[in-house]
């Protein structure tokens, strides 16, 4: 992951636009490339076409045939096959019958983003309250597959973190990813059999050691990153869940010497309580609206 300078965190809602597929035609031009030194237009690059492609399945048609995508694009059929086919190949879409439907992985990855804004909207003042209360940098992630996804961070004092909203961390040499992992037999599995490159002489990098470790966050709620990741920074986090999967997890982090262990313990676990309660709360009040 990548530094970033210190700014003041903001939540930012999530939206989406949705139009009937037929009614959703982008001009494309003639498809051929333009004049050597000019700025393509976003629908003339591949990433803008992918873009056409996946818009064109936000109407109420599950399924759309070639010639169905050809006339919402604009493309032609050679290149909608050829991406298309491509599309497939990483799960964002899926062959049917009748032609594609959006893949399982984007749905996935649909379903990250609003379960993370809700979640991130109920844990901010709780995160603020535990900054507060530490002294220490504070963290939201949830769990990716073997990643976390960092949705939220109060930094406190001058400390540049190696981390941003948005930005992954591999789950094996973190306290979040360790802390979530071990309460999700299939993630816990997923974790273990990835590659464990080091990075730190502290990281932890066999698999048997990794499962003895997860197995005891189990039993004791609590993770910790003994400088796994980076050499400079220690850390120590709860899941964020009450009796099944963790949602996501909670942490503080500093400087080894400025870390008092068992106060962010403490610190850490009642604030993934308090976040679990919010969040359920949120939730409910969704979906009676």
């Amino acid at each position: 992951m990548s530094s970033s300078s210190v700014r003041p965190v903001s939540i930012t809602p999530v939206g989406a636009v949705t139009e009937p597929p037929r009614e959703c035609v982008l001009s494309m031009g003639s498809g051929h490339d333009e004049e050597a030194g000019e700025r393509r237009s976003p629908e003339r690059t591949v990433l803008g076409r992918v873009a056409t492609i996946m818009d064109a399945f936000n109407g109420g048609q599950q399924v759309l045939a070639l010639g169905d995508l050809s006339e919402c694009t604009g493309l032609p059929k050679s290149t909608l096959h050829r991406l298309a086919d491509q599309l497939c190949q990483v799960g964002w879409l899926e062959r049917d019958p009748g032609g594609y439907r959006v893949g399982m992985r984007l749905f996935e990855l649909g379903g990250l983003a609003v379960e993370g804004n809700r979640l991130q909207e109920a844990a901010f003042p709780h995160l603020q309250a535990l900054a507060a209360k530490t002294g220490m940098s504070v963290q939201l992630g949830i769990l990716d597959r073997t990643e976390v996804v960092y949705l939220e961070r109060i930094v406190v004092g001058p400390v540049r973190l190696p981390t941003r909203r948005g930005g992954r961390q591999p789950a094996y040499c973190t306290a979040l990813g360790k802390a979530m992992a071990a309460f999700d037999g299939e993630a816990m599995r997923a974790v273990v059999s990835a590659q464990m490159p080091r990075r730190t002489a502290n990281t932890i990098t066999e698999p048997f050691a990794l499962w003895t470790e997860l197995d005891q966050i189990r039993r004791v709620g609590v993770a910790f990153d003994r400088s796994e990741a980076y050499e400079e920074f220690v850390c120590v986090a709860a899941p964020i869940r009450s009796t099944g999967r963790a949602i996501g997890a909670v942490s503080v982090t500093g400087s080894a010497g400025r870390m008092r262990w068992r106060m962010a313990s403490d610190a850490v676990r009642g604030t993934a309580a308090a976040i679990w309660n919010a969040s359920f709360r949120i939730g409910s009040a969704g979906a009676r609206t």
